[in-house]
């Protein structure tokens, strides 16, 4: 792996669960709308923070959000509910990670819990100047672990189909 300013690296691969990250929030008003309902930013917002967690356990390094694939709120959140966001990494690739995060709400006082939401993040990780630095490969163990991986190579595949699509679409004529 020859990447501009650093010398060839040799990284050693990391298991999934090295990566593996949990964060809860509970939602205060301040986190809702008029109607005591999460607001879908702050949402997006802990679910860019839980797959930096997952990220920077992976590369041990500074990570940068470089997208975010299609979000669905699924069911409704409110003040005074706990948000549980998990994240790992999927799959590594030269210098970026997807990352899956998965979120439920649980209401402690009726003892349930429902999925809210999940998301695959892109993070490239870099360096203090803001240049790209390797990432080690991704060691999948479990069998979700592993077809986790394998989605991660598909869905990389379509992202970059629709970038050369929008590169083109936008290219004067």
């Amino acid at each position: 792996m020859n990447i501009p300013h650093h010398p060839e690296v040799t990284l050693a691969p990391r298991p999934v669960r090295e990566s593996q990250s949990e964060m809860a929030e509970i939602v205060l008003p301040n986190d809702a709308n008029p109607l005591n309902a999460l607001l879908g930013g702050r949402l997006m917002h802990w679910i860019d923070l839980a797959g930096a967690l997952a990220a920077h356990r992976h590369s041990r390094n500074y990570v940068v959000t470089a997208s975010i694939d299609h979000l669905d709120f699924l069911v409704p959140v409110r003040v005074g509910d706990l948000i549980i966001l998990r994240s790992s990494v999927n799959r590594a690739f030269r210098t970026s990670m997807e990352i899956g995060v998965k979120v439920w709400v649980e209401n402690y006082i009726a003892a349930s819990r429902q999925h809210v939401s999940s998301a695959y993040l892109t993070f490239v990780a870099i360096d203090r100047h803001g240049r790209n630095l390797p990432v080690p490969p991704v060691i999948p163990e479990s069998d979700e672990e592993k077809r986790r991986y394998e989605d991660a190579a598909r869905r990389r595949e379509i992202r970059q189909a629709e970038r050369s699509r929008r590169e083109t679409q936008a290219a004067p004529r």
